[in-house]
C-alpha cells in the first residue's frame, strides 16, 4: 500500500519536470522550487505518518487513499498551479492534510500529542496554498511563500521528540521513493524521444542519460542507505532522532528530488539535439541538476556524520564546470558528466579497497561479506 502510494506522489515529480521543461526560466523554476517543497513535506509527512500508524485496516487503508486521491488531482493541477487551476491544486492539497491529520489522530498517544501541535500549522499553510490559487498577484505568490515558511517554523514549534521512529521502516520508505524518482525520471528522458527519429545521435543521449541515472543510484545506495539507518537506530536521545530524520530525510531529500526534476528537465532538452549548442538555461539545468543532487547527499551525510560527503561536493563543482561544454556540443556535456562521477565513485571507493586488500571496487557491487 505504501508503494503505491509513493507511486502517485512520484507522478508530481513528472508534472514538475514537464513543467519546468516548457519554460526553463528562472521564474518557473522559482514556481517549481514551491510545488516541490509543499508537495515533498505533505509526501515526507504521511512518511512519518505510516511510520506510526500502519495501514492494516480498512478504515486507515480507505483514509489513505482518500490522501492519494489528494495527491493524485494535485498532480494534475501541477502545470496550472499558479494560473487557472490553482483553486484545484490547493483544494486537493487541503484534503491531503485533513486525511493526514485524521490518520495521525489513530497514533500512539507521545504522536497524537504532537500532532495536536502540528496539524493546526500544516492546515495553515494548506489554506495559504489556497488562498493563492483564489487571489491574484502578487498576493498569488506571497501566500505560496508564506506556506512553506510556516511549515518550517512548524519543524520547530511542535514537540518533535514526541514522535517515534522505526528506523528501518523510515529508512525504507525514502529510498523506495527515491528509487521510483530516478525511475520517473528516466521515464520523462524516455517520452522526450516521442516524434525524435532514433538514430546514433538519439541513442547515444539515451545510453548516456542512463548512465547518469545510474550513477544517482549508486551515489544513494552503494552502502550510504544501510550506514543511514545505523545512525539513526543507533541515536538514543528522541528529539535528536526526530531533527535528525528532519534535516537528513526531509530538507536534503528534498534537495535531491529537486536534483532529479532539473537533470530530467536537461537531458529531455538534448534529445534530438545531441550535436548541437545547448542554450545556457539548457546546459545549467543539465549539470545543475547532476550538481543539485549530489550536494543534497552531502549535505545528507554531513548531517548524519557520515563519511564521503566531500567527494560528493568536489563532485558537483566538477559537474558545474561542464555547463560551458553544453554550449558548445550538448552530447560532449552529456558524456562529461557520467566521467567525471564515475571518476568520483571510483577515487571514493580506492580507501576502501586498499583497506580491505580487495580489488573488488563497490561501486559496481559489493562482494559477500562487505
Amino acid at each position: 500500500m505504501e508503494l503505491f502510494f509513493d507511486l502517485v506522489f512520484v507522478f508530481t515529480i513528472t508534472q514538475l519536470t514537464e513543467t519546468l521543461a516548457e519554460h526553463v526560466t528562472l521564474a518557473t523554476l522559482g514556481d517549481v522550487l514551491l510545488m516541490l517543497f509543499v508537495i515533498w513535506w505533505m509526501y515526507s509527512g504521511y512518511a512519518w505518518l505510516t511510520n506510526a500508524v500502519a495501514p492494516t485496516s480498512t478504515t486507515r487503508r480507505t483514509l489513505l487513499l482518500a490522501g492519494m486521491a489528494g495527491f493524485l488531482v494535485m498532480a494534475l493541477a501541477v502545470p496550472e498551479a499558479f494560473g487557472a487551476y490553482g483553486w484545484l491544486f490547493g483544494v486537493s492539497y487541503l484534503v491531503v492534510n485533513l486525511v493526514h491529520s485524521a490518520l495521525f489522530l489513530q497514533a500512539g498517544p507521545g504522536a497524537r500529542t504532537a500532532m495536536r501541535q502540528l496539524a493546526p500549522l500544516n492546515i495553515l499553510a494548506a489554506l495559504l496554498v489556497l488562498a493563492g490559487g483564489l487571489l491574484p498577484e502578487p498576493y498569488r505568490h506571497l501566500c505560496w511563500v508564506a506556506a512553506p515558511l510556516v511549515q518550517i517554523a512548524a519543524g520547530y514549534l511542535h514537540r518533535i521528540e514526541m514522535h517515534s521512529i522505526l528506523a528501518g521502516h523510515f529508512v525504507e520508505r525514502h529510498g523506495l521513493v527515491m528509487i521510483v524518482a530516478i525511475g520517473e525520471s528516466i521515464v520523462a528522458i524516455g517520452l522526450g524521444f516521442r516524434g525524435v527519429r532514433l538514430d546514433g545521435a538519439a541513442i547515444l543521449v539515451a545510453v548516456l542519460g542512463l548512465c547518469v541515472a545510474y550513477y544517482l543510484w549508486w551515489i544513494y545506495f552503494a552502502g550510504d542507505d544501510e550506514r543511514s539507518e545505523h545512525v539513526l537506530a543507533g541515536t538514543a536521545d528522541p528529539r535528536r532522532r526526530a531533527r535528525l530524520a528532519l534535516d537528513g530525510w526531509g530538507y536534503a531529500h528534498y534537495v535531491m528530488l529537486l536534483g532529479v526534476v532539473v537533470l530530467a528537465v536537461g537531458i529531455k532538452k538534448t534529445v534530438g539535439h545531441a550535436f548541437e549548442p545547448l542554450h545556457w538555461g539548457e546546459a545549467v539545468a543539465l549539470g545543475g541538476g547532476v550538481a543539485l543532487y549530489q550536494l543534497g547527499h552531502a549535505g545528507f551525510l554531513r548531517r548524519l556524520g557520515l563519511a564521503g560527503w566531500p567527494h560528493r561536493v568536489v563532485a558537483a563543482a566538477a559537474v558545474l564546470a561542464t555547463i560551458p561544454l553544453g554550449h558548445v556540443r550538448a552530447v560532449a556535456q552529456l558524456a562529461a558528466i557520467p566521467v567525471i562521477m564515475a571518476a568520483a565513485a571510483i577515487i571514493e571507493d580506492l580507501p576502501r579497497v586498499r583497506r580491505d586488500g580487495s580489488t573488488a571496487i563497490s561501486s559496481f557491487g559489493r562482494t559477500p561479506g562487505s
